[in-house]
Parts: structure tokens; sequence; C-alpha cells
């Protein structure tokens, strides 16, 4: 072991301290705080990708409605983010990553039609195994 680039690399080292009204261990408080990057996320997440950086309704009742979807769309991305952590996902992607290949995939509708999926590439079935989801198909 080389002592002295041990030693320069270990000058920069800190620490840094949570504090908090609640009784916890360590661990358990560097979770929750590192979780508050996911809530920044996902509220990054309904501005950019759920399009809510304008509400644009003309109804208190509209509002209700998409508050309201907006709110089932943060729970399946957490849902999601939680999967990543528990699987081999979040070694190869960024839940962002991984939002963008599933993303992609192509949905037809016609009027007096069934819905039809477009076809699923190996990466996107991959990702829906490893969160436990059946990926969609042609009705």
């Amino acid at each position: 072991m080389k002592e002295d680039a041990v030693a320069k690399a270990k000058r920069y080292y800190g620490y840094f301290a949570l504090i908090t009204n609640e009784t916890m261990d360590a661990e358990t408080a560097l979770e929750l705080y590192r979780n508050k990057d996911v809530m920044e996320k996902a509220f990054g997440n309904l501005k950019e990708r759920l399009n809510m950086r304008r509400t644009l309704v003309s109804s208190e009742q509209s509002l209700d409605g998409k508050l309201f979807v907006e709110f089932v769309a943060l729970i399946y991305l957490s849902y999601i983010k939680k999967q990543m952590q528990y699987t081999v996902l979040l070694k190869k992607y960024t839940m962002q990553s991984a939002l963008d290949k599933l993303d992609v995939i192509e949905c037809f509708e016609a009027p007096g039609q069934q819905v039809r999926v477009g076809e699923l590439l190996e990466k996107q079935k991959e990702i829906y195994a490893s969160l436990g989801i059946d990926p969609p198909s042609s009705l």
C-alpha cells in the first residue's frame, strides 16, 4: 500500500452531522436524508415528465383530478425506486435512464380496433421482469 497516496486521499475525507427530533439509528437517519433526493427528483418528474409545470385547468374540479393523477403517478415512481433498490436494476440504470428506456414503447390505438403495443426490446423486458411487472402486450 502506498502510504503517502492513502494519506493524501484521507486528508479530503470529512464528517457531516444529521440532526433530528426523532430517535433513530444512524443508518435510518442517513437513508431518510438520502431519500430526500428522491422527493426532489419526484417533483422534477412532476414538472418535466408529467407536464405539471403549469396546471392549465379551467375549473377546481379539473385541478383536483389532475392533482390526483399526479399523486398516483408519484406512488408508481416511488414503487419503481424501491424495486430498483432491491434488484440489480440500480447497478445498471439510474431511475431516469430506466424510465427513459420504457418511455419509448409505442402504443397504437385506432377507433374500433384493439390496442396494439409496439415491439419490446430485451432491455425493456429485463426492466419489467426485475420490477416484477408483466410487460405490456397487445390486447
